[in-house]
């Protein structure tokens, strides 16, 4: 759940309302794998890294979509980001998640980085660090369920689900059946 900072629990917000229910979801995550589809002229090359932890069952999610429109597996991984953040010194007690790299690498080819919510651009800049440490990929493209607005870097998502602006005092809040129990997105 990416609502920068990141809270740790799934609680709902108080006084918070609904802006994406499960099927608008599930919409918002078809668009996307067809337009990534488009974009790569198919799935070959594809490797799609999924940021933890929604991000994760995001990609997982796409690559689902994927395999059923394609008829090919695309290989699906995850990358840790915990030691590439700069504001570890604010925030020192993150976990950290395995990075997990498909076999065949990443090396060459079209890599989707695919998060929950894509805000200030922090985190997909740690991300693009973490990856230049495992290898050398053709291209990198970025997938977010949620587009918030507030880039603080010149970064920006290739394939959106939903652009929410958003005021910076504002949270939003993803919840995915496989963390939370169900799939929502909320803003307060």
């Amino acid at each position: 759940m990416s609502t920068h900072p990141e809270p740790q629990d799934a609680a709902p917000i108080a006084g918070g309302r609904s802006v994406l229910d499960t099927n608008s979801i599930s919409r918002a995550l078809t668009r996307i794998s067809h337009e990534i589809l488009e974009h790569n002229k198919g799935a070959g090359n594809l490797v799609l890294l999924g940021i933890p932890t929604r991000g994760v069952h995001l990609a997982n999610r796409i690559a689902t979509r994927i395999a059923k429109v394609e008829g090919a597996q695309v290989p699906v991984g995850t990358l840790d980001i915990t030691m590439y953040r700069d504001d570890l010194r604010d925030n020192p007690t993150r976990n950290p998640h395995r990075t997990e790299i498909p076999t065949g690498g990443i090396d060459g080819r079209t890599v989707v980085l695919v998060d929950d919510v894509l805000y200030s651009g922090r985190t997909i800049r740690a991300a693009l660090d973490a990856l230049n440490d495992i290898g050398r990929p053709a291209a990198v493209r970025l997938a977010v369920l949620v587009d918030r607005g507030h880039r603080e870097l010149p970064i920006r998502a290739d394939h959106v689900g939903k652009n929410l602006p958003s005021a910076r005092a504002e949270r939003v809040l993803v919840r995915l059946s496989e963390v939370d129990g169900q799939d929502e997105v909320q803003i307060s």
